[in-house]
């Protein structure tokens, strides 16, 4: 295993985020505050409980999960389209260093600052509501998997991308209407019968149902379905990046 070279990658994609500390850390720390003045306040003088859970509370998770996926995909993507785009990818191509190490090291940067986000925005949320994490261990190991995960996928799409509008495309027409109707900001039971079988296809429902359970000890699906959801989602991400390292698609073109 080269640490070396992962040492390398991970510290430069981590000191591109102290650069733009303005938009990588503080910009979804205010969007989340205004969430939380919009939905909280405004929605939530309507809509007192959930499930016995208060409103302003039970969205927490909801917004974690819709900056963790956003950021933990912009993330991966820029980073590994950049060295695309400007044609040093070919450096790190014709380096010793294995298709692992090279997920390594920018997954592991990617995840880390959307890591950092969520732990940021979870504690941004204490000053607006009361929260009482009933299972610790198992929130943040929900928000670590889910952060390498769509890492992962972000890393995808930033070989796949031949452009930036292409690079924010999936990120803008797919990820955030599925965390939306995911139910991030409701409960699925509160849906109509027939849409709440609809809401089943959506897989970032089992992600926040999971998250949830572990603020709440309450969930949408089973635990173990957004468990399983998860591990199907990874192991996908991790047999299309070896593929694409494989044929060299998108890489040596």
């Amino acid at each position: 295993m080269n640490f070396q070279a992962i040492r390398a990658i991970y510290i430069f994609e981590m000191n591109r985020t102290f650069r733009t500390i303005w938009q990588s850390i503080v910009s979804p720390v205010v969007s989340t505050s205004l969430y939380f003045v919009v939905f909280g306040a405004a929605i939530g003088s309507r809509i007192q409980e959930v499930e016995g859970v208060s409103y302003g509370a039970f969205i927490v998770p909801g917004l974690m999960m819709l900056t963790v996926l956003m950021q933990s995909v912009s993330n991966a993507g820029f980073g590994i389209f950049f060295p695309k785009f400007t044609g040093t990818i070919y450096e790190i191509l014709s380096a010793p260093i294995s298709v692992l190490e090279i997920i390594i090291g920018y997954v592991g940067a990617a995840a880390t600052k959307a890591l950092m986000i969520g732990l940021i925005i979870l504690g941004t949320a204490t000053f607006f509501v009361d929260l009482e994490i009933q299972h610790p261990f198992w929130m943040i190991g929900f928000l670590v998997i889910t952060c390498f995960s769509f890492a992962m996928l972000g890393f995808i799409l930033g070989i796949w991308a031949n452009n930036f509008e292409q690079l924010q495309l999936v990120p803008m027409l797919l990820i955030t209407p599925l965390v939306f109707l995911g139910g991030s900001f409701y409960s699925v039971s509160m849906l109509p019968e027939a849409w709440q079988k609809v809401a089943m296809f959506n897989p970032v429902l089992y992600l926040i149902s999971g998250f949830r359970w572990a603020f709440f000890g309450m969930a949408d699906v089973p635990v173990g379905w957004s468990l399983a959801a998860i591990g199907v989602f990874c192991a996908i991400c991790v047999v299309a990046i070896w593929t694409i390292f494989r044929t060299g698609w998108r890489l040596r073109a």
